[in-house]
């Protein structure tokens, strides 16, 4: 098309016609970058710690749990049958990858310098100990069971601070019923995952201690715990549980109940939910700081090139040819500060990746160091619409060529 060669060779130009065009252009070329890199850099940001919480939360916390209708909102759990039947039942669900028996029992530790209250989960052999596991700080996850009682007691890191405990030293737990139940534990590691209200509350053995603590039958449980395969089909999974277990009665007249790890930390996934809004905020002021730069430079581009359009409409070149000409012109800048734009957010986004260089206070929120996430979507979808977007507002100002006239425009200075 003979209007996008003539803007081609003027865009290779850069403006060598005044001061202003080029300085112009530059102008625009930076803002768009400025402003594409910003985005690229906020989403990122954004994704990396949705999912950095996301899945601390969930390597807390199962999925799904399937537990006594009584267990609801209540920080002692209930008895509920687990038995091999209902654990089949579940696994063939689709898209459940596992199914794990737990019992929790609330308690207190204590040393010979401090004490604080805590819930110790049993756990056996069918728990998924990996996440625990990527988070030690210090000694070992053990192969807890739910036959054999080890004496071996994972906690977290604020919480050996806490208690002035390391790994190898012993801890004693009491539990409060009629009677005062003492439990000795040897301290065989520690982990961190910054999740402070997790980190603080939380501490792990075998199920079989806790088991018998509770003194429950052979079959009863705190519940069952569900891992998924796919944690997008969460609601459709949950609805096929609550299909196969609830509303209906174990032997000892107990209801199950299911439940996600939405419904159980509904606050959480609440706050990161609301982080979605924090990217269209962000994305809507640096696509209108782009267009803002853009326009500004392609209206001093049409302006020092007035005697250029007057010569072009002398030749025959109808008001529409020039509209189009300065137009792709504008196109190129766009995708010239699009590609400038890229490569600066990616520079920035490994650089953190690969270096932890920002920093945060655990404590606020959860992580150490700025996470990053790349999206390859996301990054499509933002430098298509960031071209397209600002290619469309140049529109009305390009309608300025109608108004200048070969007669006049020919001999401006």
């Amino acid at each position: 098309m003979f209007t996008f060669f003539v803007a081609k060779r003027l865009f290779a130009e850069g403006g060598s016609s005044g001061r202003a065009s080029r300085l112009a252009t530059g102008i625009a070329t930076v803002g768009v970058a400025i402003g594409l890199a910003v985005m690229l850099v906020s989403v990122a940001i954004v994704l990396g710690f949705q999912r950095e919480v996301q899945d601390k939360v969930l390597g807390f916390g199962a999925h799904i749990k399937v537990m006594n209708f009584r267990s609801l909102g209540q920080q002692e759990l209930s008895p509920i049958v687990i038995d091999d039947s209902v654990v089949s039942r579940l696994e063939a669900i689709p898209n459940v990858a596992s199914v794990a028996r737990f019992c929790t029992k609330p308690g207190m530790l204590k040393t010979d310098a401090n004490f604080r209250g805590i819930a110790i989960q049993g756990i056996g052999q069918d728990y998924d100990r990996s996440f625990i596991q990527s988070h030690m700080v210090s000694g070992e996850m053990p192969e807890f069971t739910d036959s054999v009682g080890s004496g071996k007691l994972v906690i977290s890191q604020a919480m050996a601070r806490e208690m002035q405990v390391d790994v190898g030293q012993t801890i004693y737990a009491y539990f409060f019923e009629q009677t005062v139940r003492a439990r000795k534990f040897t301290v065989a590691g520690i982990y961190r995952t910054n999740l402070t209200d997790f980190d603080r509350n939380f501490a792990y053995t075998d199920l079989f201690t806790i088991h018998r603590l509770l003194r429950w039958d052979s079959q009863q449980y705190a519940g069952a715990e569900i891992r998924l395969q796919d944690f997008e089909r969460l609601d459709e999974t949950l609805m096929n549980v609550v299909d196969q277990v609830n509303h209906r009665q174990d032997s000892y007249g107990e209801y199950y109940s299911s439940m996600s790890i939405r419904m159980e930390h509904p606050q959480i996934f609440a706050w990161l939910g609301l982080l979605d809004m924090d990217i269209a905020v962000i994305l809507i002021l640096m696509i209108c700081v782009s267009i803002f730069t853009a326009v500004s430079g392609l209206l001093i581009i049409i302006l020092e090139r007035t005697n250029f359009i007057g010569i072009m409409k002398a030749l025959g070149a109808r008001n529409k040819q020039v509209r189009h000409l300065f137009l792709g012109l504008a196109m190129l800048i766009i995708l010239r500060g699009i590609v400038y734009g890229n490569v600066l957010a990616f520079a920035l986004i490994y650089l953190q990746k690969l270096t932890g260089l920002v920093t945060l206070d655990p404590e606020v929120y959860y992580v150490e160091a700025v996470p990053v996430l790349v999206n390859w979507w996301w990054v499509l979808a933002i430098d298509l619409g960031t071209l397209v977007i600002s290619t469309l507002a140049m529109v009305v100002p390009s309608f300025v060529v109608s108004n200048i006239t070969p007669a006049k425009s020919i001999r401006f200075e």
